[in-house]
């Protein structure tokens, strides 16, 4: 690993596809790896694949697209040191800069001027032992907490865990369903999906005042695993 320099899966130009601001023009910014092995995770090419940019080669990547909005992202993105110089860097050339984490990792050192996307894992994505939960007691108002959705399971855990830590006075929070996995050999548990009409019907009948996720970039472009 060279001094201020990030693995890079990859850097683009795209529509948000998920969370409060779906549908708005963003720029992305893919780091390499991950420690976790969710049995959805749609992203496995980023867990290696890469090249090592400094924090200037980044930010000159990004320029062109002249985009207010940034996301960094993985992978999970907190496994680098230089992420914190990096987001630092965003923040003085973007009007709104987000990072989307696993929710395995210590958000404390990420600067709260930020849009801090948890993704506390359910119990069907095999990870849920590994939250670290203290990141609750740091969300601000500006934050997101997402819960990816497998199972009836999973969809009574997160009502559990919403009530516990009193999550919607919190933050805004998200529930997204599984969608269909691209390699079904390797993630067998969820080869189906969960059909999003199923996880709202929940949301209705219990009337749950969270956001239902679909994520519109595999809509716009179906197909696609990279640069959308």
């Amino acid at each position: 690993m060279g001094s201020g320099r990030l693995k890079v899966n990859e850097i683009f130009h795209s529509i948000q596809g998920e969370g409060t601001r779906a549908g708005e023009r963003c720029a992305f910014v893919r780091l390499t790896g991950c420690h976790l092995r969710c049995t959805y995770c749609d992203s496995e090419y980023s867990f290696y694949d890469g090249r090592w940019m400094s924090v200037d080669e980044i930010l000159a990547a990004l320029r062109p697209f002249q985009c207010p909005l940034v996301e960094v992202t993985g992978g999970e993105p907190l496994l680098q040191p230089e992420v914190y110089p990096l987001l630092a860097r965003l923040l003085a050339e973007h009007a709104t800069v987000m990072v989307e984490t696993s929710g395995a990792i210590s958000i404390q050192q990420v600067d709260p001027r930020i849009v801090r996307i948890v993704d506390l894992k359910c119990p069907s994505s095999g990870e849920a032992g590994r939250n670290h939960w203290p990141n609750i007691e740091l969300l601000t108002p500006r934050d997101e907490v997402k819960f990816v959705i497998g199972t009836r399971e999973d969809y009574e855990w997160s009502l559990r865990v919403i009530k516990e830590y009193e999550l919607l006075r919190r933050c805004p929070v998200l529930m997204s369903p599984v969608t269909p996995a691209r390699n079904p050999e390797a993630f067998s548990l969820h080869k189906g999906g969960l059909d999003p009409a199923e996880l709202a019907a929940w949301i209705i009948a219990d009337r749950l005042d969270v956001r239902l996720g679909v994520q519109l970039h595999k809509i716009v472009w179906p197909g696609a695993t990279r640069g959308v």
